[in-house]
């Protein structure tokens, strides 16, 4: 087989029926065999920057891994933000990158870069493979591990006179596990065993869920609520566990954080004991680490043991997979000689009550503008009962939507977290409707933010994807008049459908007509100007210090 006919077999094998990516002299060889099968089907996007958000998309609602492919030189630096966004998010992906013919690297040729090098700050692994026999064990070691331990983005880079030598294929059966591809999933028994008779003894606990949870998988999001019912325990999460436990559930104190509830924000500053669950106590949460929940013990959960008490000092640090350690907790709790008495929290919920009666999310509503907040409110109304998928760019419309968007289930929601990049929510929006056609899918965007990948439009119209791009639009973009295009025709000049909507008493209509519409929407929802994302901790303070 040639190296590029050993690269789709290696793909079928491990999987994958969609690839993100933009052709390139360096990647021919495998648009070629690319061409010639049906197997596998390609999504051409307009910039490799698209066809990483786009993997990460499609991973991230699915579970499976994310799979791109871009060309050598700029096709790779093109892709260093979505790989770091994977990493810092850990998301599985796999970026398949051309590079100039193995006689040509190192002097300066054109088009090449040194990938590796340029790479490995922002993979979890990467590769040069220079001897085609070699090729189909990288692809295979690439998805264990992307998708293995903590996830993240691995990078394989392919000289072209590779893809057109002729090798032996080496199927993944006969690829041997590496100890690193296959982590201790399992937490210490003896933490655990401490961290329940911690909690059982708790009088103000609350639990903290990340995206951990929702990374480690359906069943532990069951053990999670399972958990949460068991132990009475009221729970919130970070920006990117959101559906990991229910919105509508009765022990929920919304979302923690930098923007977070003043419930769940208090709640973490006066706890007494704090469950952590695949989460990274980050600078949004804690703020000034020194006040940072000062009176509680601490038990942190991670998949990843460099995360344990890396920024909060854990008490009880448990390395290992947030399913498999909370199936531990719930069987340990279940096996108490005695259940814990709930009287015992009874103090904390009436406090917890008080705080929720502060309505920290409420907002003054206007007859004569749409309120950003009612905007979102709306859209959530009339698409909860909806197949739906939300993502963000990065913003103050991505708080709104954190804020006002309450999600039941988890995988549901796609924004980027550790790295905030704007622009990411568009081609996520593609990878994610790619990954889920007869689903709503909606990029809840900015003005400003969502020019970034603006091209992705036309990838959308291309493959018909119908994707609704809904976008908060205050014209303010950190300065005032701004010169945005004028969204209804440039949706209408990609071959989309363009609505805009200025008045709250035609909000309901206009989303109406923007979900039946049956292709991509760029919905211009003008909002008011200067409205801001509150409650605030202000930088440096606890989270009891919010600012409004």
């Amino acid at each position: 087989m040639t190296g590029a006919e050993i690269v789709l077999q290696a793909l079928r094998d491990n999987g994958v029926r969609h690839i993100f990516g933009y052709p390139g002299a360096a990647v021919l060889p495998i648009y070629d065999e690319l061409f010639q099968q049906e197997d596998i089907r390609h999504i051409l996007v307009r910039h490799e920057q698209g066809a990483g958000h786009a993997a990460e998309g499609y991973a991230r609602s699915t579970g499976k891994v994310g799979v791109m492919l871009v060309t050598s030189g700029p096709g790779v630096t093109n892709a260093i933000t979505p790989l770091q966004d994977a990493l810092m998010d850990s998301v599985p992906l796999v970026c398949l990158s051309g590079q100039v013919p193995t006689t040509l690297i190192g002097s300066d040729a054109f088009q090449e870069c040194d990938t590796v090098g340029i790479t490995r700050a922002c993979t979890k692994h990467n590769r040069l493979v220079g001897d085609v026999n070699d090729l189909a064990a990288t692809i295979h070691e690439a998805f264990r591990i992307a998708s293995s331990g903590r996830p993240g983005p691995v990078l394989v880079d392919m000289p072209k006179d590779v893809l057109f030598a002729s090798g032996s294929y080496t199927p993944p059966e006969a690829v041997a596990a590496r100890m690193s591809d296959q982590p201790d999933r399992r937490g210490d028994i003896g933490k655990i065993e401490a961290a329940v008779a911690l909690m059982a003894a708790a009088r103000r606990p609350v639990i903290c869920a990340g995206g951990g949870v929702i990374n480690s998988g359906p069943e532990a999001v069951k053990l999670l609520r399972e958990l949460v019912d068991l132990s009475g325990f009221p729970v919130t999460s970070r920006l990117m566990g959101l559906g990991a436990y229910p919105a509508s559930g009765p022990n929920w104190l919304k979302m923690t954080g930098l923007h977070g509830s003043y419930e769940a924000n208090m709640a973490m500053h006066d706890c007494d004991v704090m469950l952590c669950i695949g989460a990274r106590f980050d600078g949004e949460v804690t703020a000034g680490v020194n006040g940072f929940s000062p009176n509680s013990r601490k038990i942190h959960i991670d998949i990843d043991a460099a995360s344990l008490s890396k920024i909060a000092r854990a008490d009880i640090g448990i390395r290992g997979d947030a399913a498999h350690v909370l199936a531990d907790l719930v069987g340990l709790w279940r096996a108490l000689p005695q259940a814990p008495d709930r009287a015992r929290l009874t103090e904390w919920w009436s406090a917890i009550a008080g705080w929720r009666a502060r309505r920290s999310f409420s907002y003054a509503m206007r007859d004569d503008v749409i309120m950003p907040q009612y905007a979102i409110e709306r859209l959530y109304q009339l698409t909860k009962d909806r197949d739906t998928y939300i993502t963000t760019e990065v913003g103050q419309h991505r708080i709104w939507a954190a804020q006002y968007y309450g999600f039941e289930r988890p995988n549901r929601w796609m924004t980027s977290g550790g790295l905030g990049t704007m622009g990411y929510g568009l081609p996520a929006a593609l990878g994610v409707q790619i990954a889920n056609p007869n689903s709503l899918v909606i990029d809840i965007a900015g003005d400003a933010s969502v020019q970034l990948t603006m091209k992705e439009m036309s990838a959308a119209v291309q493959h018909q994807a119908p994707i609704k791009i809904f976008i908060l639009n205050n014209g303010y973009p950190g300065q005032r008049q701004h010169g945005n295009p004028d969204f209804v025709k440039l949706a209408e000049a990609y071959g989309g459908h363009g609505i805009r909507c200025e008045k709250p008493a035609e909000l309901d209509d206009a989303i109406l007509e923007m979900i039946e519409v049956d292709m991509p929407v760029l919905f211009d929802c003008r909002v008011a100007e200067l409205a801001n994302c509150l409650p605030m901790i202000c930088t440096g303070r606890a989270g009891s210090e919010p600012k409004g």
